[in-house]
């Protein structure tokens, strides 16, 4: 599984693949190379849980921030991108909650 997984990451020619795709590629390989490709399943899946599927499915919306943050924490402190993405993921998760209280999510810098 983790070679077509890294065919399909080299051919998709892009610096991040996006979408059900990208789900599957980085889960894949940030269990074989958690440091690589971890940040990369961070970011797609914070992004993710903005998409126009998920808008009636909180609970799923929460799941995958959940998962980015677990993701992000799980990165080596050394790792360059970790402080980035798990802010992002933390803000994002903050957002969310925020949305279920039925409060104005709060505009934060990342």
């Amino acid at each position: 599984m983790v070679v077509p997984a890294r065919v399909r990451l080299l051919s998709a020619n892009r610096r991040v693949v996006r979408g059900v795709e990208g789900l599957w590629i980085y889960r894949l390989l940030t269990e074989v190379e958690p440091e690589v490709y971890g940040s990369k399943l961070a970011y797609v899946l914070v992004a993710e849980s903005g998409s126009d599927l998920l808008r009636d499915l909180p609970e799923r919306r929460l799941a995958l921030l959940d998962e980015a943050v677990e993701v992000a924490k799980a990165l080596s402190t050394a790792n360059p991108y970790r402080a980035k993405m798990l802010g992002r993921a933390l803000a994002a998760k903050e957002r969310e909650l925020e949305r279920r209280a039925g409060r104005p999510p709060v505009e934060r810098e990342v």
